[in-house]
């Protein structure tokens, strides 16, 4: 795995230093005090850039509304110490409002075994990580496995599961939202609207992932869910309107609505607004369902 960041303007070499000085710092913070051995003893034992900034493909252009993001994984020494409400939302929540940070941040946090378990099965995601990643951090004497090749058949097997279930579940997501639109129009029915096409969406970036790259993150941000699939496929760019602001705060409320939706007084959707998110919720399943059937068919090829 490579350790430098050569390939990057130093502006965003200086972005990634401060974001990994602050997860460590607020991890350190975390478990300061702490009596369990599992939680003094804890470690961050590797910070790993991967995605677009480690490949060298990715996109600075804001102004249109697109802006890659920057993906680290993190590898802790416990189980425990992945959640991330205990230990890395602080640190998260610094990063975002760190004005000195311009890119979007996605963090996913995962033990050693965790991750050398999944490269002993060959599952694709990890693979990647391994050739393409850049350590920002390691902690001597804790090296990943070295990948094994998962067979075709496996893959196909695993696919096709995670393709029906994650492909059915996102149709009756949807269904849910269009049941909630046509009960009324109060805000109590909107809410569960937005919500629907929320679980909607989370669950069609599932199917897309997981059918790819056999891997989801234990995540319901749909803006971090979005930057991974669209880092693998350029097609679901399609599905979402981002030149304008109004494009733009669509998103955002898309976003929040798998807490605010239901738990926030102040929270509000427009009909309008329902609209344009419920064609672009219908528009990313149709791309994700053609893009899985073309990965299925390649798998089957592969196999036979």
């Amino acid at each position: 795995m490579r350790v430098d960041l050569d390939h990057l303007p130093q502006l965003q070499q200086d972005e990634l230093s401060r974001v990994r000085d602050t997860l460590m710092a607020e991890f350190t913070q975390a478990i300061a005090g702490a009596t369990q051995p599992w939680r003094k003893n804890g470690r961050i034992l590797k910070i790993v850039l991967f995605g677009s900034y480690a490949r060298d493909d990715w996109v600075d252009d804001p102004e249109n509304g697109y802006q890659s993001d920057f993906d680290l994984l993190v590898v802790v020494s416990h189980e425990d110490l992945t959640d991330v409400a205990d230990y890395w939302y602080v640190a998260e929540d610094k990063i975002l409002q760190n004005q000195a940070i311009r890119r979007p941040v996605n963090v996913i946090v995962h033990t050693l075994s965790e991750v050398n378990q999944a490269l002993e099965r060959g599952e694709y995601f990890w693979v990647d990580i391994v050739r393409d990643g850049v350590a920002l951090y390691e902690l001597p004497n804790h090296a990943f496995a070295t990948p094994k090749p998962l067979t075709t058949n496996d893959a196909l097997e695993m696919a096709e599961r995670y393709f029906d279930e994650q492909n059915r579940s996102s149709a009756n997501w949807l269904r849910m939202a269009e049941l909630s639109l046509k009960e009324g129009d109060d805000r109590d029915w909107r809410n569960k609207a937005i919500f629907n096409l929320h679980q909607a969406t989370e669950t069609a970036f599932a199917c897309y992932l997981l059918v790819y790259t056999l891997y989801f993150p234990r995540s319901h941000n749909i803006k971090f869910l979005r930057s991974l699939s669209e880092d693998k496929e350029s097609r679901l760019i399609d599905a979402w309107p981002r030149a304008t602001r109004v494009d733009r705060r669509r998103f955002e409320l898309l976003k929040r609505a798998y807490v605010e939706a239901r738990y926030s007084s102040s929270y509000e959707v427009a009909a309008d607004d329902l609209d344009a998110l419920a064609s672009s919720v219908k528009n990313l399943r149709s791309i994700v369902e053609v893009l899985c059937l073309e990965r299925l068919a390649e798998l089957r090829a592969a196999s036979a």
